[in-house]
């Protein structure tokens, strides 16, 4: 039987300042399935919740944002996939709204100051002024009130899971000594090194402080070049001017080995230096790969042995322990979750019109098209939420990078 537990919607339905400003980047459309009723009519409600409507186009809204998350385009499926695509996301909204509901019953709605405090941290975190803020609802034909209340939501739902969770508790020394001694390969401190990277894309993108040509991307990445230079901090340079997503994690963009830098096109000259020369917290001049972007590099740490870890070690404890905890409070929520649908009144609209009406599921229109999303590159490959860590997977430990660390 597999030590891994798969990822439940959960962590989808929790994820608080991400969602936020991801409903930002997509406007609420009318409906785009198969009915025929005008926007609000009874055929574009997908499902109800104890009476509460779901509505088509907040599917298609969800939609649209973890395909662009994937790097997705709308057209890239089929119209059997999109049906299947849809019912996943309803199926992961009804969940969000039961939960929300009872969150409300158990009096953890957020204050009014609790959800101004998150939306301005995704606003500092995406290095966007109050002015670029407000054009970018307005482009996106959303209302402060729309944000607010998607925060006011996941927020709920959070609190709910975390007041569910901090019952569980702390795994015995046995426990831990167990896990260790049937899982020593995942504790290895691998020779490699951490990075963190300012991107600056010359595609146009279409994102705030974007380059848009091949001109203006090697002007934008010289300017930052000088910045840094000058003494800037990289994360925060990072956060204000990187165009990739690591720029909300400061530029971090995880552990490499020299072969996993040599398959992500990073120049034999640049690995040997990062491998050799340079130190904790230098940064690389300007470095223009093969996906045609220019990258700012941070060596953060490196490791040039390849090293057993032990219990010794008070990360690799600690790293157990958070993952054994963990572990229990996903099992937990899974079940409690369980339990507040099984409570629930919910008519998936959506699926018995399928179940109706089988002929619908090929006469889907696609959802609406999305603004042009990155290519492929060294800092999404190496993005951590590709190299599961303890407090992101169900796995104590899910990796053999060095995430316990001497």
């Amino acid at each position: 039987m597999s030590r891994v537990i798969k990822p439940t919607v959960l962590a989808a339905i929790v994820a608080v300042a991400s969602l936020v400003f991801a409903a930002c980047g997509s406007k609420t459309t009318g409906s785009t399935g198969g009915g025929n009723g005008g926007a609000g009519g009874a055929s574009d409600v997908a499902a109800t919740v104890n009476g509460k409507n779901i509505m088509l186009s907040e599917v298609d809204s969800l939609l649209n944002q973890q395909m662009k998350a994937q790097q997705q385009q709308p057209q890239s499926l089929s119209q059997l996939e999109l049906a299947a695509a849809r019912l996943q996301v309803l199926d992961d909204l009804i969940k969000q709204e039961v939960l929300f509901q009872r969150a409300d019953k158990e009096g953890l709605l957020p204050k009014d100051d609790e959800i101004t405090q998150a939306i301005n941290e995704q606003k500092q975190q995406n290095g966007m002024t109050e002015e670029q803020y407000q054009k970018m609802l307005k482009e996106t034909n959303q209302t402060e009130q729309q944000i607010r209340d998607i925060a006011r939501k996941q927020i709920a739902v959070k609190k709910l899971l975390d007041k569910v969770g901090s019952t569980v508790g702390v795994p015995s020394e046995k426990e831990v000594q167990d896990f260790y001694n049937n899982n020593k390969q995942q504790f290895v401190s691998a020779r490699g090194v951490s990075l963190a990277a300012i991107v600056v894309d010359p595609a146009d993108n279409g994102a705030q402080d974007d380059a848009k040509n091949d001109a203006d991307a090697k002007q934008k990445v010289d300017v930052i070049y000088q910045r840094l230079k000058s003494g800037a901090d990289f994360a925060t340079v990072a956060r204000e001017r990187s165009e990739d997503q690591s720029n909300l994690r400061g530029g971090d963009i995880g552990f490499f080995t020299e072969d996993k830098l040599k398959q992500l096109g990073l120049p034999q000259d640049l690995i040997g230096k990062l491998f050799g020369q340079m130190q904790n917290g230098d940064v690389t001049p300007p470095q223009h790969l093969s996906d045609g972007r220019w990258y700012i590099f941070k060596l953060q740490e490196k490791h040039l042995q390849t090293e057993n870890l032990t219990l010794d070690n008070a990360d690799v404890r600690k790293n157990i322990t958070d993952g054994l905890v963990n572990q229990r409070k996903q099992i937990l929520n899974a079940a409690f979750l369980e339990v507040a649908m099984n409570e629930a009144k919910i008519d998936n609209k959506l699926a018995a019109d399928i179940v109706s009406s089988p002929d619908k599921m090929s006469g889907l229109r696609p959802v609406p098209d999305m603004s042009a999303s990155p290519t492929a590159s060294p800092a999404a490959a190496a993005s951590p939420q590709a190299t599961a860590s303890p407090a992101a997977s169900a796995s104590p430990v899910a990796s053999a990078s060095p995430a316990a660390k001497k």
